[in-house]
């Protein structure tokens, strides 16, 4: 059993050099920071509270931000799934926030709002703090100039 997780997870982290070089670039610009970027599944952790029914509790997430290690989980199916670089920028905003609360996570004060289709992922949170922290992560991932947003946060932030 142990032998095939650890098989199973070696061949997943082999898809990581399938990512772009965006990806590439922005897990590099993390790690530069003292992030560390995990191309895994993300694991059991505790989630912040959701309406019931909104999240199916069998589904692991396609990332996870951890901000009592600084480390980041890059579920591997986004690469499959194609979204591997909304996965890693939503994230970054997580790593973006936790430089703004100095270890905890912050909220940057954005000046952009989010698109429509982006609401139901962050209203679906419990309490206002986490809807708040998503609700930014959402926002920059949706943005047509995502990728330079969020390296341009990391960078004025994260210094």
């Amino acid at each position: 059993m142990l032998t095939s997780l650890l098989l199973s997870s070696t061949i997943l982290v082999s898809q990581a050099p399938n990512a772009d070089s965006d990806f590439r670039q922005l897990k590099s610009q993390l790690e530069s920071y003292g992030f560390q970027v995990n191309i895994a599944i993300p694991p059991d952790s505790n989630l912040p509270n959701q309406q019931i029914g909104l999240r199916r509790r069998v589904r692991k997430p396609y990332g996870l931000f951890n901000s009592q290690n600084k480390s980041i989980w890059i579920n591997p199916i986004v690469f499959e799934l194609g979204n591997s670089n909304a996965t890693l920028i939503h994230e970054t905003v997580h790593a973006t926030q936790y430089c703004v609360g100095n270890g905890n996570l912050k909220t940057i004060g954005l000046d952009i709002e989010p698109i429509p289709q982006a609401l139901p992922f962050f209203k679906r949170y419990v309490d206002t703090h986490s809807q708040a922290i998503e609700q930014e992560a959402y926002t920059v991932q949706t943005q047509p100039n995502s990728y330079e947003l969020v390296r341009s946060l990391l960078e004025k932030h994260c210094q």
